[in-house]
């Protein structure tokens, strides 16, 4: 496995620490460096800061938002990064929640697996520098009956093949992925019941006629430190709750189908419910030890090093993580620890 950093949303008041997480993992030699957006911050720009300041790691979106951008402008701001960082981005990209998408950009969200197939097609084929013509269900290239006209790409990334992965969860969105996408983001990746996503990803794969050879499976993996299991999973019990009682509403919360789908359906209820009541403490409290401990890594050193295994075994190829602790200094500890416990567990790339 190879290990990248995910910094998250940009404009918590914590931007400068960010960036010396980033410069450190850099320094560290950690493949990538992701960052995401949803209706701040937007991803595009904090990379290419990032990207600015450090000279060797990957920089991801992760992820761009499908409905917040044209897939020609995707196009043009990808050939740019990769371009100005010398070779080093990576797209990610996905469909948002229909909060978001038809709250913020105002696109309906309507039949999200086709917009995708259609997005990444195009994008495809702007990045290949190939003459855009396009003829879809949602989009159409040029438009008919007008001035427009097919055109190509001006700016030549560095790379003949950026790769795109896609942000997935339900097992048609994995299908597609595994068909159309060069890798995987996952969130609350559990190595316990990786088995059937995989078996999605690997569905679509060979719907392509292709096999897992290459594929980048890409978890991202709270990690929080410590000799009190139970402490370290307090530490990450409020994203956790955000994400299953509050990102989306009662009738469509991705998360929260993926908690329920888990075997958490009653625990991932009572979030929601609290969570929507305003009751955020209650909330993280609603979340398991079962779950925070299939879905991060937390504890000893020693801990953590054992559990690595169980991810590699579930056909993770770059472990993601996303360092929890009240400190900056605390939180660079944690990269450092766990490049070294990747080497001791045998299991660096």
């Amino acid at each position: 496995m190879r290990l990248g950093v995910n910094l998250g949303y940009w404009g918590a008041g914590n931007d400068a620490e960010n960036l010396q997480l980033a410069k450190e993992a850099d320094r560290l030699g950690y493949a990538v460096v992701w960052a995401a957006e949803a209706y701040g911050s937007d991803a595009a720009t904090v990379l290419t800061w990032i990207a600015a300041q450090t000279t060797s790691i990957d920089v991801g979106a992760a992820v761009f938002q499908i409905p917040g951008r044209t897939p020609a402008n995707t196009a043009m701001t990808s050939a740019t990064l990769d371009s100005l960082s010398g070779g080093r981005f990576r797209l990610g990209l996905g469909v948002s929640g229909p909060q978001v998408s038809e709250g913020w950009h105002g696109v309906r969200f309507t039949k999200p697996l086709q917009r995708t197939r259609e997005y990444v097609a195009i994008v495809r084929m702007a990045l290949a520098r190939q003459r855009v013509s396009f003829d879809g269900e949602f989009f159409t290239l040029p438009l008919p009956e007008g001035p427009g006209k097919a055109l190509t790409l001006t700016v030549h990334p560095v790379r003949e093949h950026i790769p795109i992965y896609l942000a997935a969860i339900g097992p048609k969105n994995l299908e597609l992925a595994g068909e159309i996408a060069d890798g995987w983001l996952a969130i609350f990746f559990s190595p316990e019941h990786a088995a059937d996503s995989m078996a999605h990803i690997r569905t679509g794969r060979e719907r392509a006629g292709l096999t897992l050879e290459g594929f980048d499976v890409v978890p991202s993996v709270p990690v929080a430190f410590g000799d009190d299991v139970s402490a370290c999973a307090n530490m990450i019990r409020p994203y956790a709750a955000l994400y299953i009682g509050g990102m989306g509403s009662k009738e469509t919360n991705f998360y929260n189908q993926l908690a329920s789908r888990m075997g958490f359906e009653a625990e991932a209820d009572e979030i929601q419910a609290k969570y929507m009541a305003k009751d955020y403490r209650g909330a993280a409290g609603s979340v398991p030890q079962a779950f925070i401990d299939q879905t991060s890594l937390i504890g000893p050193r020693e801990r953590v090093r054992d559990r690595l295994a169980a991810y590699a075994a579930a056909g993770v190829t770059t472990l993601t993580i996303s360092p929890t602790a009240p400190t900056l200094e605390e939180r660079i500890a944690a990269l450092v620890t766990m490049g070294e416990i990747l080497v001791e567990a045998g299991l660096a790339d």
